[in-house]
């Protein structure tokens, strides 16, 4: 039955990669509560760049269950997920977008949740917006957190203007 579970959850944390464009890099773990035989439940700040903004990066941090369920890969994860993104050199904008274009997703349970970044243009300020919410097939999540980055000149190189990149 041990080997069972251990290749259920090769087989999961193998299919959470194919959800998202690129593997945020983890940056720490903090443990919130300890567990006596089994791993304890932690928050998890990861680091990631968006896929076609160069000079733009998001850091999101997301609680991860430990004990048994989570040892194994088949928790659920809570939907209290923070998210704070910005500019980190001269941005480019390397392709159209829709408002609302999913940036990164990443499966938080073993069936019915994912945590989607999704993508915005502010075009009136020049300020891109980030949006980050977990969704459930059944019941949906009203949690979500907002990051917002104005595009400012880095070094002698204007910012673009975001709004020429939204597709209508």
């Amino acid at each position: 039955m041990l080997a069972a579970a251990l290749a259920l959850t090769a087989c999961l944390q193998g299919a959470g990669a194919a959800f998202s464009a690129e593997e945020p890099d983890l940056i720490f773990k903090k443990s919130t509560v300890w567990k006596l035989l089994t791993p304890d439940h932690k928050l998890a700040t990861y680091a990631i760049d968006d896929p076609i903004v160069d000079g733009v990066a998001c850091h999101f941090t997301v609680p991860e269950k430990g004990g048994v369920s989570g040892w194994l890969g088949v928790a659920e994860e809570v939907s209290d997920i923070s998210l704070a993104c910005r500019q980190v050199g001269p941005v480019t904008i390397k392709d159209n977008f829709e408002q609302g274009e999913e940036m990164f997703r990443q499966r938080r349970s073993f069936m019915f949740k994912k945590m989607r970044i999704v993508r915005g243009c502010d075009a009136t300020r020049n300020v891109l917006v980030y949006l980050v919410y977990s969704d459930k097939l059944i019941e949906g999540s009203p949690k979500n957190s907002t990051s917002t980055v104005p595009l400012m000149p880095w070094g002698d190189q204007p910012p673009p203007r975001c709004g020429d990149y939204v597709k209508d």
